[in-house]
């Protein structure tokens, strides 16, 4: 019974490192040099889910959890912007590369895994709740 709450509280992590993700593309936009004042556009991270969950306490949350295998920068999520006179104008001809972030898409997709982060609460009260009532019995 533990094991259904570790595969919830699993989710729940997952979810909220997808979350952190979202919220630094939304940050960084615009974002077109690094720290030192190179040009170094912002590159889109993405995050990854692998079946299973290393940490959790039991075999079946092991085995049936999820947790994030790898959060990686997409080097192609650049698109080339018209920015004539721009400092960081690398073709000649105006255009900039710069990060390919929509802000919707990024909405959208925190909606989704703020539903998902939602339903492993559920999921994890109605857990709570069965141990809570199998205790009851046994007393």
């Amino acid at each position: 019974m533990y094991g259904a709450l570790d595969i919830s509280v699993g989710g729940m992590v997952a979810q909220r490192t997808r979350m952190s993700v979202i919220a630094a593309n939304i940050a960084n936009q615009s974002v077109l040099e690094d720290a030192q004042g190179n040009y170094a556009p912002y590159q889109r991270r993405e995050i990854v889910f692998a079946p299973g969950d290393p940490s959790a306490s039991g075999r079946e949350a092991r085995e049936l959890g999820v947790h994030v295998r790898e959060i990686y920068q997409n080097p192609d999520a650049l698109r080339a912007k018209y920015m004539p006179g721009h400092p960081h104008d690398t073709d000649g001809d105006g255009y900039v590369m710069v990060p390919d972030i929509n802000p919707i898409v990024e909405q959208v997709n925190a909606m989704e895994a703020a539903r998902a982060y939602e339903a492993n609460v559920m999921a994890a009260e109605a857990s709570k709740a069965m141990m809570a009532q199998a205790l009851r019995l046994l007393a």
